[in-house]
C-alpha cells in the first residue's frame, strides 16, 4: 500500500514538472524525466508520459464504467423498477446510482481481480512497462464483454465495419465488440424490466377496474395502487430478489 501511495505520489510530482515546465516556457524535450528510452522491441515512456497517459484513462473513467461493465444493465433495470412502482423520485437518483455502481463492483470483482493481479501489480512491481499493463489489462475486459455479448450482435457490427472474420472470439477488435456489447447489455436490461413491470401492472389494472366499478372515476388509481404495490414488493422481499437476480444475470448464458 506504502510502494502504491508513494508511485501515485510520484506520477502526480512528475506531471507536475511538466505542466509547470509548460507554463514557464520550457522545452519539454529538455526534460530528463520526459525522454524516452529503447528497449528491445520499441520505446518504453518516461514517468511523466506514463502519468499523462493515467491522468488520461481516469478522465475516460466513468465513460470506461458505462461501456465496458455491468453498470449499464443495473442502472436501467433499477430506473425501470422505480417507475414500474410508481415512485417519482424514491429512491433518488443518487442512491440508484450508488447502488448500481457498487452491484457493479461486486459483479466485476473477479474481472477487477484478473487485471489487478496480471496487469497492475506486475506494473507497479516494474516488472512489466506501461504499454504491457495496458495490453494485458484488456484481455479479462474482453472476456466478460464477449460473455455478455449475443452472437447476432457481434456478428451485426462486424458487417457494419466491414472487419474480416476473426479466428477466436478474443480477436474481436474492441471498436466492434464495445457497441454489440452496449446492444446486447441494452436488450437484456428491457427484457428483465419488461418482466418486473408485469405484476405492477397488473396491480393498477385491478385498482383501476374496483374503482370505474364503485363509480369512484375521480379518485387517481397511482394514488391507491401505490399502498399496495409497496405492500407487494415488501411482502416478496423485491430488492433481496432484484439485486440477486441482476448478479446471477451476469452468470447465466444469453438466450
Amino acid at each position: 500500500m506504502i510502494r502504491r501511495r508513494a508511485l501515485t505520489c510520484g506520477l502526480v510530482a512528475a506531471a507536475g514538472i511538466a505542466v509547470g515546465a509548460v507554463a514557464m516556457g520550457q522545452d519539454l524535450s529538455s526534460i530528463e524525466v520526459l525522454r524516452t528510452k529503447a528497449v528491445p522491441g520499441g520505446q518504453a515512456y518516461s514517468l511523466t508520459l506514463q502519468a499523462l497517459g493515467l491522468m488520461t484513462l481516469l478522465t475516460l473513467l466513468p465513460a470506461i464504467i458505462l461501456s465496458m461493465t455491468a453498470f449499464t444493465r443495473i442502472v436501467i433495470v433499477l430506473g425501470v423498477l422505480r417507475q414500474a412502482i410508481g415512485a417519482a423520485q424514491t429512491p433518488p437518483n443518487q442512491v440508484l446510482v450508488g447502488l448500481a455502481l457498487f452491484l457493479t463492483l461486486f459483479v466485476m470483482a473477479p474481472t477487477l481481480n484478473e487485471v489487478q493481479s496480471t496487469a497492475l501489480a506486475p506494473y507497479v512491481e516494474e516488472k512489466i512497462p506501461f504499454e504491457e499493463a495496458v495490453v494485458r489489462a484488456v484481455v479479462p475486459m474482453k472476456k466478460f464483454m464477449l460473455a455478455q455479448t449475443r452472437e447476432s450482435d457481434l456478428k451485426m457490427f462486424m458487417d457494419l465495419a466491414k472487419t474480416p472474420a476473426v479466428r477466436a472470439p478474443m480477436d474481436t477488435p474492441l471498436t466492434v465488440l464495445l457497441p454489440a456489447f452496449l446492444t446486447s447489455e441494452l436488450r437484456t436490461a428491457f427484457t428483465i424490466g419488461f418482466l418486473i413491470y408485469i405484476p405492477f401492472l397488473v396491480i393498477d389494472l385491478v385498482v383501476a377496474s374496483v374503482l370505474m366499478s364503485m363509480g369512484m372515476m375521480m379518485v387517481s388509481p397511482v394514488m391507491i395502487a401505490l399502498p399496495f404495490k409497496f405492500l407487494l414488493f415488501v411482502l416478496v422481499d423485491g430488492w433481496a430478489v432484484i439485486l440477486g437476480s441482476l448478479a446471477a444475470s451476469f452468470a447465466a448464458p444469453l438466450p
